[in-house]
């Protein structure tokens, strides 16, 4: 059957708990007296928030009851013992209400406190003034009102995220509500645009609720600095009307320079000025013009204004009026010999100066007459007025030129009849003339009518040499002079009077003789280099008159010197050291024959075989240039005689020469192999090594490294590499030969480990090394029927488990090309259970021999067929038929070994010999 559901358990529980709790209030109601209970006994709730009170009693039959408080109801719920009410709208900090229950003729009461709370909505911070000034304190003030109870409130004055100043309220009693913070901070630069704010904040998490937080809006502050010095001002003194000065107004320790307002005028005229901020000083500039209403004392004005403070300075400026004075001419362009009058006048109160003579009294004008001159011409005349302003003098001046007209002059001076002028030099060719209006100045040659360019810098050129007419003219007339320019010049020798290059022929006669071209005419003579003596006269050439010659002309504006090089031609002729009578080409050396044949110009030169195997054949000349074009000798040039034939234009000639080849050393793989071999025994010879060449090469061999001693037979100790050097005349060749020498296999070593006798049932091993060249190959002939192990080259042989049948005698067989050795050993097998078992059962011992036998026909009888499977044999030991079979058992403990002659190696011991070749799988 199934067990009861957990519902059931867990009613049945309660049903027990509530007995048993019912048994202990009955005790409880025995035991104590009776009372009445308020629930919540305290409560916090917030400002217009509402709340239910139970009331209850432990009396069994209470007569009445109820919940006696000020605060507003909602509703109202009974039993017999409790009552329940809501109360709402609760505004009071604090309030006690009281339940009652009448009881036994006695009255139960329980009190209750219920307070409220309210968060901090509103956070006020006082307004801070509109500007502060820098090292003052101000009152920081924030108010927070109704916000409580003010024990739980903290509030926080705060320079943007920096806290100022921190007040918690604890302490303060329950009903208190709202708060003020009041600090006092001062005040500095760096808290300009800075924002002050107050953080509010009511912790009601000790009772169970939250942390209520606000903030006030922030406040931002301005603070300023303003010097307690006046501006200074820089302006005139005295300002003409009409005219325009510039007035600056500089402060200085301002903060922040920005916000300043400046105000500058002249008198009651506003002017516009341009602020230039230099850290904390302030600079204002303006342009102050006056006009003629404002002529006479006025004050500049220049007012800062910061944070509600001002600094002021005032200048007075005097503006005035002063004219220039007037000078003028009755006639500013008079002919040769007309009166002209000159009138200097100026406002009133100015007294006026001409030309250093004043005027009678101010305000009056001065004047003077002349009778205009050739001298008068641009004559300059000055007027001074003086006014005195304000205690200082002011003056002003005018100036007047007069033209006076007349006719040209040509002077001498000014046009010079005779020019000479170097070539090269710019210069600038003038003739001026005087006159009123300027005149104009042409100069031409009366035969060509070419134009001299007056005025203007340029280079003299003896093209312009020659006779000019030179005219001046102008609306009073003209006037006429001949001019006369000459251009001298350095010498110039050029290629047609005085050629670079001057060739003679051999035999002839000939002058050396140069022109030069200058002014004045040039004196010219011409030395050979290197000596001092002026060539003259007519030369007969000779060789010895070719090379470079100096000619130097000169005159009064220089000289020219020119190097002229005086070649001399002759026939071609051929010499013995350039052009051998006899050659020898060296075959591969690339060489060319070189005959180099005397003679101007170069001559060319030919040659062609004229007998046997070279008639007609061209023999290849090394050429003079440094980077010839000609064809390389082929190695088939033929010997014999060649005739050579030189030619320019001034003749030709001929010579026989004989040639002969000839060849360096040359070894290779045909002449002299780079590997041989050698048997030892035999007959000591030299290495088989010869070379080709013209003259024959002498070859000699060295061995490397330790020499090779002098002995009749080869010896192993003759293997090495040598050296081969083929030498004659025309060079070595070189060739490096390996010797190998071979000799018959020796069975060095055959020995057995362990070294004592071996019992039944253990392991032995027969190493077998062997000495040869070609390597040997390894054999082995064991007892029959023994079953063996041998290592991947036959040189170890292992035997596991030994047993009566390995015991006897082994042999170790090492052949090459050049012949077999081999050596014996025996091995012995015996221990305890050996005897016994021969003296108890000599049945059973001829049964085991019988079993042998059998097995030893059938393994021959296999490895005769060709049936043994290699890897399985030299896997399991079973290699005694890899390489013979044969021998005996014997007796004792301990091995015997034996050596073969090389003579009768090959013989069979008893039996016959089979041999397979071992492989790794």
């Amino acid at each position: 059957m199934p067990g009861p559901s957990p519902g059931l358990c867990r009613a049945s529980l309660g049903l027990w708990a509530a007995l048993g709790l019912g048994l202990l209030g009955l005790s409880a109601v025995a035991q104590e007296p009776f009372w009445a209970d308020l629930q919540p006994r305290v409560a916090l709730v917030e400002r217009g928030g509402s709340l239910w009170l139970n009331c209850s009693t432990n009396c069994p039959r209470p007569e009445r009851g109820g919940l006696e408080t000020s605060l507003r109801r909602n509703g109202t719920q009974r039993g017999l013992r409790w009552l329940a009410r809501q109360l709402v709208d609760i505004r009071e900090p604090e309030t006690q209400p009281v339940c009652f229950f009448r009881c036994a003729r006695r009255t139960l009461q329980a009190r209750g406190l219920i307070r409220t709370f309210q968060r901090p909505d509103r956070v006020e911070l006082v307004p801070l003034p509109a500007w502060q000034p820098v090292g003052e304190n101000f009152t920081l003030s924030c108010r927070v009102p109704g916000a409580g109870p003010r024990g739980s409130l903290t509030l926080t004055l705060l320079r943007g995220a920096q806290e100022l100043i921190r007040r918690s309220f604890a302490g303060e009693p329950p009903r208190a509500r709202g708060a003020v913070l009041t600090a006092t901070v001062l005040a500095r630069r760096e808290d300009h645009g800075a924002n002050f704010s107050c953080r509010a904040e009511l912790d009601l998490r000790p009772h169970g609720l939250g942390l209520f937080e606000n903030s006030s809006a922030p406040r931002e502050l301005r603070t300023f600095a303003l010097s307690p010095d006046p501006p200074r001002l820089a302006a005139p003194r005295l300002l003409e009307v009409g005219s325009e000065r510039p007035v600056s107004c500089t402060l200085d320790e301002l903060f922040p320079a920005s916000e300043a307002g400046v105000y500058l005028a002249l008198g009651d005229h506003r002017l516009s000025p341009e602020i230039t901020l230099e850290g904390d000083a302030l600079v204002a500039t303006a342009t102050a013009t006056a006009n003629a209403e404002q002529e006479g004392a006025r004050q500049l004005v220049c007012r800062v204004t910061l944070g509600g403070e001002s600094r002021e300075t005032r200048e007075n400026v005097t503006v005035y009026s002063f004219p220039a004075p007037v000078l003028t001419l009755s006639e500013p362009s008079a002919p040769e010999g007309k009166v002209v009058t000159v009138t200097c006048a100026a406002g009133a109160g100015a007294l006026v100066t001409l030309d250093g003579i004043p005027a009678e009294v101010p305000g009056q004008p001065a004047q003077l007459q002349l009778n205009a001159t050739e001298d008068d011409d641009e004559r300059s005349f000055f007027c001074d007025a003086v006014l005195e302003v304000a205690g200082e003098t002011l003056s002003k001046n005018k100036s007047a030129e007069l033209r006076v007209l007349y006719a040209p002059r040509l002077d001498d001076s000014d046009c010079p009849r005779s020019w000479t002028w170097p070539e090269g030099p710019e210069q600038t060719l003038r003739c001026e003339a005087r006159g009123n209006p300027t005149p104009s100045v042409h100069c031409e040659r009366p035969d060509s009518g070419a134009v001299l360019a007056l005025g203007l810098l340029g280079p003299v050129t003896r093209a312009l040499a020659g006779t000019y007419r030179c005219t001046a003219a102008n609306v009073q007339g003209q006037a006429v002079k001949d001019v006369t320019l000459t251009v001298e010049y350095a010498p110039v020798l050029d290629s047609v009077g005085c050629p670079e290059h001057i060739t003679w022929l051999e035999g002839t006669e000939v002058s050396l003789s140069c022109v030069a071209h200058g002014v004045p005419p040039p004196n010219v003579s011409c030395v050979r280099s290197g000596e001092a003596r002026v060539l003259e006269g007519l030369l007969h050439v000779g060789r010895e008159h070719a090379g470079t010659y100096r000619c130097e002309a000169t005159n009064p504006q220089g000289s020219a010197a020119k190097n002229v090089a005086v070649t001399v031609e002759y026939g071609p002729s051929f010499e013995e050291p350039s052009c051998p009578s006899n050659w020898t080409w060296v075959e591969g050396s690339g060489q060319l024959f070189s005959c180099e044949v005397d003679g101007k110009p170069e001559p060319s030169v030919e040659c062609i075989g004229s007998e046997g195997t070279s008639e007609g054949m061209l023999l290849p000349l090394a050429s003079s240039d440094s980077n010839p074009r000609v064809p390389s000798i082929s190695s088939d040039l033929a010997p014999g005689i060649y005739i050579c034939n030189a030619t320019n234009r001034h003749g030709s000639t001929v010579k026989a020469v004989a040639v002969s080849t000839e060849s360096p050393p040359q070894m290779d793989e045909s002449t002299c192999p780079s590997h041989q071999t050698w048997l030892e025994g035999a007959e000591a010879a030299a290495l088989a090594c010869d070379a080709r060449g013209r003259p024959s090469p002498q070859v000699r061999c060295s061995r490397e490294g330790v020499p090779r001693p002098q002995r009749l037979r080869v010896s192993r100790e003759d293997a090495g590499t040598y050296h081969c050097l083929a030498t004659n005349m025309h060079g070595t060749d070189t060739r490096t030969v390996t010797v190998g020498v071979e000799y018959r296999p020796v069975v060095a070593e055959l020995a057995a480990s362990p070294p004592g006798g071996v019992r039944p049932g253990g392991n032995f091993t027969l190493t077998c090394r062997a000495e040869a060249w070609p390597p040997a190959q390894i054999s082995w002939r064991a007892p029959p029927g023994a079953l063996i192990g041998l290592s991947s080259n036959n040189s170890t042989l292992s035997v596991a488990g030994a047993m009566g049948s390995h015991g006897g005698e082994y042999e170790c067989a090492a052949t090459n090309a050049h012949g077999r050795h081999a050596r014996r050993i025996t091995v012995r097998v015996a221990g305890p259970w050996l005897w016994v078992a021969v003296g108890g059962a000599a049945g059973g011992a001829a049964l085991l021999a019988a079993g042998a036998g059998l097995a030893f026909y059938v393994q021959s009888t296999a490895c005769k067929k060709g049936e043994y499977n290699v890897q399985e044999a030299e896997s399991s030991g079973e290699a005694v038929c890899l390489n013979g079979a044969g021998g005996g058992a014997g007796g004792g403990s301990g091995a015997e070994g034996g050596t073969e002659a090389a003579g009768t190696a090959e013989e069979q011991a008893g039996g016959e010999v089979f041999a397979i070749q071992l492989t790794s799988a």
